[in-house]
């Protein structure tokens, strides 16, 4: 019944976004195509495919050589307008994922704004100016074309049986995937087959002009979210520790997948994504915790939730036990050499042409 209530719904979303995707198509809404190198990720469906990992990891790629800026919309911020991120930025002001991206690569330059287009050139308008700019979770703000779009499809959830919102979880059509110049099929497991690589290809319809990768979550050490915290490596046997899991993030099976293999004794509460946590969240949470008999006993975490958790008044007692779970994404089958070398040739071209159009208009002027 809850099938054929949202089935109307569901084609008239479809039917909205296909509308608005013609008219950029025929270039009736207009798209701005920036001279700087512009990297686009993200999906077309709800939910955690791995966004702000592979965002990193780009960002990692390329601080090494080139001045990198992120720009995000900032989800679930309460202010408005173009925003710098600090390290000291308040979550409710910039949102968690900027913030997490800063405290963790506090050289590059992350900034929020909910119109793109003018968040990039306020970007180009600042001393040093970028030499690129990575757009996180931008595959439908077509208001910018960008020079590589980067496209991330979970492996356990695939686009191709699903359904547009709301009866299903596609933000925009199935088909919209070919506008993506770099497929990434996150969350694979450790080795897939070439058979599986074929039948995946098959069912994302990849173009020519179109290159497919697959990645897998690699999840490090626990690691303490505040000086009071012992190292993880200080504990003998991490096995026979007993773990609250609090998680708020959209996917959270997959930590909590992991973390069942490193200890025996194991609880968790969820929360939704991009969770606030409130002072009546962590009385709940220290209560959970304390039903734990096992004296040996820690609260763990994402990254992404540590930077809310941070920002309120802990007790010592609970700054002691609580850790975050890191991650990373992984290319599989060392397909990260080509992905670089995609990613880097791109950037690096780009550059260059952008300088050479710079001097002939010094020249010109």
């Amino acid at each position: 019944m809850l099938k054929f209530l949202l089935y109307p719904l569901s084609l008239m979303y479809g039917l909205i976004t296909a509308i608005r995707n013609k008219l950029y198509d025929f270039k009736i809404l207009t798209s701005t195509e920036f001279d700087i190198p512009v990297i686009s990720i993200g999906n077309i469906t709800v939910g955690g495919t791995g966004k702000t990992p592979h965002t990193e990891y780009l960002i990692k790629l390329l601080k090494q050589n080139y001045k990198v800026s992120t720009l995000s919309r900032g989800y679930k911020r309460k202010s408005q307008g173009f925003r710098m991120v600090e390290s000291d930025s308040a979550v409710e002001e910039v949102g968690d994922e900027p913030l997490q991206m800063k405290l963790k690569y506090p050289g590059v330059t992350v900034s929020v704004c909910e119109n793109r287009v003018k968040g990039v050139e306020e970007l180009l308008g600042r001393q040093p100016a970028p030499d690129v700019v990575v757009l996180d979770d931008a595959f439908q703000h077509r208001r910018i074309t960008p020079g590589l779009n980067i496209l991330l499809i979970d492996y356990n959830k695939p686009i191709k049986d699903d359904y547009m919102l709301p009866l299903g979880r596609l933000r925009e059509s199935k088909l919209q995937a070919k506008r993506a110049n770099i497929i990434i099929i996150t969350k694979c497991p450790n080795e897939i087959t070439p058979i599986t690589r074929r039948i995946l290809a098959k069912d994302v319809s990849l173009y020519p002009y179109q290159d497919l990768y697959f990645t897998t979550m690699v999840y490090g050490q626990l690691c303490p979210v505040f000086p009071e915290g012992r190292p993880m490596d200080l504990f003998n046997d991490p096995r026979h520790m007993a773990i609250l899991v609090i998680l708020g993030i959209a996917a959270p099976e997959y930590a909590i997948n992991h973390l069942s293999k490193i200890s025996t004794e194991i609880d968790s509460m969820i929360f939704s994504d991009h969770h606030n946590y409130t002072e009546s969240d962590i009385e709940n949470i220290q209560q959970r915790f304390n039903q734990f008999k096992n004296p040996r006993r820690i609260i763990v975490t994402t990254e992404k939730d540590t930077v809310r958790l941070r920002q309120l008044n802990l007790s010592k007692e609970f700054k002691s036990v609580l850790y975050y779970l890191p991650v990373q994404v992984k290319f599989l089958d060392r397909e990260g050499k080509q992905f670089d070398k995609k990613i880097m040739d791109y950037v690096g071209e780009n550059k260059s042409n952008r300088e050479l159009h710079q001097r002939k208009n010094r020249v010109q002027g």
